[in-house]
């Protein structure tokens, strides 16, 4: 699990606690979008069958569960033999698994950036000044006097009135591009962008996919360190990019994406002419036109191109009396498999928080589901792989998904769920985005809890996790985490919890189950996920995504689509 998401609200925090298990019945309310229905006594969490299943995935024998290495195959048979025991049918027209073929590909042999058409040639060093790497799996990539295009943020939001591509021909060219959005250096949340909150058109996935929509070659994004929220150490220490295969081998995608430091941007700029403070004082206002930097650039390097297959593990609870409508409960089974020795020799990542826990949760959940008895919508449980690889299992699902998305009412994401002991708050990943965030403060007052605001927005954590894949298309999906107000010690002690996490067992060997482990926190957060998701399974509600949102106009299509069958 990315560190920088949100959910780690849910995972380096020490929090939330098993709360009263009842909830009192109200009569069913309309809404726009159906009808909501209150949720009934949560059947009792079954803390000792996640203790048991933590302490399997996390085991030295499971090797840190690394996809598609030796130790994949007893991971999966684990998963498989619990989402029986808990009552599901296989999930896949009959099958447990699903095949997610991906491909790594690792450059090399880098020739310098070399920017031509000033009045000398510049040359920028490999790895110091600038990284570059391709998304399509060919052996070599070579760009040769390919024309800069500064295209400020590089974004297409037509809803919002924003188009930064507007009345250029991108085909053979290279799009220079500001990272984040254009009011991220906002104060607070309210702006066309959502202000100081990253956005999906602020993510630099999003920036390569809109650049090879327009037919770029190649893309550049503009490395700062405050709005990308992370330093040039993080760019430069990847050298190896993993992708879901595809019968294009990604030819559809930009011969080459990469990275510049914003110094080489100046001297870039500087060199066609142009003030790079200026302009980009310019990109963040509406209106904003691409500004061809009348150079060419060039640069090459190998590629190294490897493929191999992991598995997502699908399980089903089909409705009752709609079984054609799903709700999604995910979490990802991958951790980081073998990694850099400890002080001890320790070389197993065993990943006991990220994310046994999370697959200890979902299993839990369907348990008590199937204890409680069949709800109206089927309920489908989702292992997920190679999240800790880009989030390529969901990806790879919803791309193809088992279950139509236009049929997948929502959803509830869990991942690393920390063990302590209670807190008085939650927080919903993501900010005000859809539907959901209304039954979620529904179900936080009736166990009075408070909503706490999501920590580091401008960051965009919202699309570091699973949840994220589904979500671009269309499909709502819960994604929190727990608060740091414990009921003991206070934000003091959550705060030193979430720092201790991270410093010392976050994607490290020692991320290890114990049994002196307080459960409390962990059995409230199943607890609460159970209570979204039975109400999403037993009413008739369809969650959309809130008016001018990034995800609202698939989701419309989508349903309208559905409805028109």
């Amino acid at each position: 699990m990315p560190l920088s998401r949100s959910a780690l609200g849910s995972v380096a925090l020490t929090a939330l606690a098993l709360a009263a298990l009842s909830c009192p019945v109200a009569a069913k309310t309309p809404t726009r979008s159906g009808t909501r229905t209150p949720v009934r006594a949560a059947p009792a969490v079954d803390v000792p069958l996640m203790r048991s299943v933590i302490s399997a995935l996390a085991a030295d024998n499971m090797e840190g569960r690394g996809p598609a290495t030796p130790a994949e195959p007893r991971v999966l048979d684990y998963i498989i033999a619990q989402f029986k025991a808990a009552g599901l049918k296989p999930g896949n027209k009959g099958q447990w698994l699903q095949e997610v073929p991906t491909v790594s590909i690792t450059g090399s042999g880098f020739s310098p950036l070399t920017v031509t058409g000033g009045k000398e040639t510049l040359s920028f060093a490999p790895v110091k000044d600038f990284v570059a790497f391709s998304y399509r799996a060919v052996p070599e990539t070579a760009i040769s006097d390919a024309e800069l295009v500064f295209v400020g943020y590089g974004i297409r939001a037509p809803q919002l009135g924003w188009d930064d591509y507007a009345g250029i021909d991108m085909k053979g060219k290279i799009a220079v591009v500001l990272v984040n959005d254009p009011d991220y250096a906002a104060s607070d949340e309210h702006g066309l962008f959502k202000g100081r909150r990253m956005t999906w058109y602020g993510r630099w996935p999003y920036k390569y996919e809109e650049a090879a929509r327009q037919g770029a070659r190649g893309v550049l994004i503009v490395h700062d360190t405050y709005p990308a929220a992370y330093g040039w150490n993080v760019i430069e220490s990847t050298s190896t990019r993993n992708f879901i295969q595809t019968p294009n081998k990604g030819m559809d995608q930009t011969e080459a994406n990469g990275w510049i430091q914003k110094a080489t941007a100046e001297k870039i700029f500087a060199a066609a002419g142009q003030d790079f403070a200026a302009l980009s004082a310019a990109a963040a206002k509406p209106g904003f036109k691409a500004v061809p930097l009348g150079l060419k650039a060039s640069y090459s390097f190998a590629n190294d191109v490897r493929t191999s297959v992991s598995h997502n593990v699908i399980g089903l609870l089909p409705g009752r009396t709609a079984p054609n409508e799903v709700v999604l409960y995910s979490a990802h089974w991958d951790h980081l498999g073998r990694c850099k020795p400890d002080a001890t020799g320790d070389n197993i990542c065993n990943g006991a928080v990220d994310n046994a826990t999370g697959v200890a949760g979902i299993i839990a959940l369907a348990r008590a589901q199937a204890q409680a008895g069949p709800a109206r919508r089927s309920q489908a449980f989702i292992a997920l792989t190679l999240e800790e690889s880009g989030l390529l299992g969901s990806e790879y699902y919803a791309a193809n998904p088992v279950f139509p998305l236009a049929r997948t009412v929502g959803g509830v994401n869990l991942d690393g769920l920390a063990p302590g002991g209670r807190s008085r708050d939650m927080t919903m990943s993501g900010g005000d985005k859809s539907d959901l965030n209304a039954l979620f403060r529904k179900h936080l007052a009736a166990l009075g809890l408070k909503e706490s605001s999501e920590s580091n927005p401008e960051r965009g954590g919202y699309y570091r996790s699973d949840h994220f894949s589904l979500a671009k298309r269309g499909v709502p999906v819960y994604s929190f985490g727990r608060g740091e107000d414990l009921e003991v010690g206070g934000q003091a002690a959550g705060q030193a919890a979430a720092e201790d996490y991270t410093r010392n067992r976050y994607h490290q060997p020692n991320d290890h189950y114990s049994p002196a482990w307080d459960m409390s926190g962990i059995a409230q957060e199943v607890d609460f996920a159970y209570r979204l998701g039975r109400e999403l399974a037993d009413g008739t509600m369809w969650p959309n995504w809130l008016p001018n949102d990034e995800f609202r106009a698939v989701r419309d299509a989508s349903r309208a689509a559905t409805r028109a069958k």
